[in-house]
């Protein structure tokens, strides 16, 4: 399994008591939405390994976890900071008009009747999730909401948007000077 093939449900927090488990973030919006969660990838130099789960207790944003063979302190320790996937092919299907953020990249974002860039990367930080895209050599980052977002076509690999006057203006006049 490739990182690319995958999305990252969180990352290992620290270890809890002496016997393997450890705590886990899930940075996903609903977590019990994986409390019957059977396996994940845990991402060791580069590779994503694979690791079955004995248990998880879900907690708000966190978890009590035990993974197979993993059954001391010692083996818990070597991955406390480790990042966690899942693959692609496990999200659920979403309704017509909705799409996972990670669908947006490698879309050609067009305003009105203007193609500005090809999203290359999605910011998810609070408040507000971001585009990014390249555009006469510059960085451009648009939000991400329903006034400005119009339509999505997978086909055409294309986002309608329509952006609010003088959003291009502030980015291509602050990297002029």
């Amino acid at each position: 399994m490739k990182v690319e093939d995958c999305y990252q449900l969180g990352y290992v927090i620290k270890t809890h008591g002496l016997k393997g488990e450890v705590q886990l973030f899930l940075d996903v919006d609903d977590p019990l939405d994986y409390q019957n969660l059977e396996s994940v990838f845990v991402k060791q130099d580069n590779t994503l390994v694979p690791f079955f789960l004995e248990y998880i207790q879900i907690n708000a944003k966190k978890s009590i976890t035990k993974l197979e063979e993993v059954d001391d302190i010692e083996t818990a320790e070597k991955l406390v900071g480790k990042e966690l996937y899942l693959s692609l092919n496990s999200l659920p299907q979403l309704e017509n008009g909705h799409y996972y953020y990670h669908q947006l990249v490698g879309l050609t974002l067009w305003d009105r009747d203007t193609a500005l860039g090809v999203v290359d990367r999605v910011y998810e930080i609070a408040p507000q999730n971001l585009l990014s895209l390249q555009h006469q050599g510059h960085e451009i980052m648009i939000p991400i909401n329903d006034n400005i977002i119009l339509s999505v076509d997978f086909d055409k690999k294309r986002i309608e948007a329509q952006l609010p006057e003088g959003l291009l203006d502030v980015y291509l006049e602050d990297n002029e000077n």
